[in-house]
């Protein structure tokens, strides 16, 4: 059975990001798995119904699971707190990989939704902290493995040794 991927829209060439624009990180082999019909193109922020442009959002005072739980925030610059739009956007994103059989995501690192190594510190410096969005801590907590932007060769090799193992749990 062909691996299934959740990948972040603004990967695949979709201007969905805060400020309209596109992160496209389309490699010969996204291509040939988009063609597979294997990725399954996701904006959780989108789906949440957050506008394009938007307001920067950054994680104050902890971590995407901390989100989740309720024991952080996630504000725009201007202040205003968007913490429920970013946990519907994890839902969503949950909802997505689950109703397609996704095992891992590609997504976008230093998002307060999708980062999945590093997220902005909250001070809206541009300073950048480890740690994960909260559809990434979520989708991880659900089992799907998460992959930033910056792994794809990583999620490649994953894929790979996931589908010969199973091609040689099959032969036996």
């Amino acid at each position: 059975m062909k691996t299934k991927i959740l990948v972040s829209a603004c990967l695949m060439g979709h201007k969905v990001r805060y400020n309209g624009s596109e992160k496209a990180q389309i490699s010969e082999t996204l291509l040939r798995w988009q063609h597979e019909q294997r990725l399954v193109t996701h904006c959780p922020e989108l789906a949440a119904g957050l506008s394009i442009p938007r307001l920067p959002a950054e994680i104050v005072a902890g971590g995407g699971k901390d989100v989740m739980e309720g024991n952080a925030r996630i504000l725009e610059s201007d202040g205003n707190d968007v913490t429920g739009h970013y946990q519907l956007a994890a839902w969503l994103a949950l909802r997505a990989a689950l109703a397609s059989n996704c095992s891992a995501a590609l997504l976008t690192d230093g998002s307060p939704t999708c980062g999945s190594e590093v997220i902005y510190d909250g001070s809206f410096s541009g300073l950048k902290r480890a740690g994960m969005g909260v559809a990434a801590a979520l989708l991880r907590e659900h089992g799907v493995q998460v992959f930033s932007d910056n792994q794809l060769a990583e999620l490649i090799a994953w894929v790979e040794a996931r589908e010969a193992e199973e091609r040689e749990n099959d032969s036996v």
